[in-house]
């Protein structure tokens, strides 16, 4: 498996993750963003939840600083969107991504693959592509009931995927990256 280099500034990446609801990052790519930190990078993480109202925000807001807030420079960002309706909020969720999006400039973007079935997550990964069109963008894997987990062409820390891509260790998160340069 050919290795990839995600900066040219060594040790450092400064990483956006977007998660449609509170949990969604930590399943898609907590393993990997603390495998980047085993690997040495210092991390500056942005952390964005789209639908986290009351106690889903600290709810939110807590997982992230248990994951990372020891070993990543770490900023919370959290909306109030409504869950499961984030296609009838197109308009301002797009207005609020594309604020995130003057806010930070990632080495590293996590979000949901744009081919899932929940539309909350679909959509998510479909603004990222438009707010970020020139950066590194991996989009990560929510198992869920309808059983939608795509074919994934790049590999990073799960037992299934880890099985695929014969992983050393037997684990793997998967992504799909649709413009990488190794």
């Amino acid at each position: 498996m050919l290795p990839l280099r995600l900066s040219e500034k060594p040790g450092f990446l400064d990483v956006l993750c977007i998660g449609a609801h509170s949990d969604d990052i930590e399943i898609g790519c907590a393993a990997t963003l603390l495998s980047l930190v085993e690997r040495g990078y210092q991390l500056r993480v942005t952390w964005a939840v789209l639908s986290a109202n009351d106690e889903r925000a600290a709810e939110a807001r807590a997982s992230a600083e248990r994951l990372l807030g020891n070993v990543a420079d770490l900023r919370v960002h959290l909306g109030t969107f409504r869950d499961a309706h984030f296609p009838a909020e197109f308009s301002a969720l797009k207005d609020y991504i594309a604020d995130l999006g003057r806010q930070t400039t990632p080495d590293l973007i996590f979000t949901h693959r744009i081919e899932d079935r929940h539309q909350d997550h679909r959509l998510v990964g479909e603004l990222t592509w438009q707010a970020w069109r020139n950066h590194l963008i991996l989009e990560y894997e929510v198992p869920k009931y309808e059983g939608d987990l795509g074919h994934p062409n790049l590999f990073g820390l799960m037992r299934l995927r880890g099985l695929e891509c014969r992983s050393a260790n037997g684990l793997a998160e998967a992504f799909m990256a649709r413009k990488v340069i190794l």
